[in-house]
């Protein structure tokens, strides 16, 4: 289980800052550099227990898609609606360099194509079908690992400048 939110300063009293001298100029602050693959996943978790819903893309019903184009959006980054179209985003990545943020593909039984989101290299958070919820799987276990077809890096790795 989460707890907590590391995107949130804790409460308390801000930290002071050194006086400056009379006349010099203002610090400049350096730009936050924001990991979009962390706040895709964090969006993703957050919706853990959420209920599937065909055609969901919104708190209260997710289907597979809906979970991964509505947690992207919260992280500013633009996907298509559907897992066939998402399925044609970002770049390929290989099984052994998944990385968190990373959509991955299979297909199941009952399922034309799947899509999660990957928390890290073994495990997805994704709206697994009818009667289910939100949920953490590992891409180890059956029926997820027979049915891997690929994953795509949507969030570019390098650091904004």
């Amino acid at each position: 289980m989460l707890a907590g939110c590391a995107l949130h300063p804790p409460s308390g009293p801000a930290p002071l800052s050194a006086p400056r001298a009379p006349g010099s100029a203002p610090e400049s602050a350096a730009p936050a550099v924001v990991d979009h693959a962390a706040v895709l996943v964090a969006n993703a978790t957050a919706m853990l227990g959420q209920p599937y819903r065909y055609g969901g893309a919104q708190p209260g019903g997710f289907d597979c898609s809906g979970l991964v184009a509505y947690a992207a959006a919260r992280a500013g980054i633009y996907l298509p609606r559907t897992a066939q179209e998402q399925l044609r985003a970002g770049v390929p990545v290989r099984r052994s360099e998944l990385g968190a943020g990373d959509l991955v593909f299979m297909h199941l039984r009952g399922k034309e194509l799947h899509v999660g989101i990957a928390v890290d290299a073994q495990r997805f958070v994704h709206a697994p079908a009818s009667g289910g919820h939100v949920r953490i799987d590992s891409l180890d276990r059956l029926p997820y690992s027979s049915g891997f077809l690929g994953a795509r890096r949507v969030v570019d790795p390098r650091p904004p400048l």
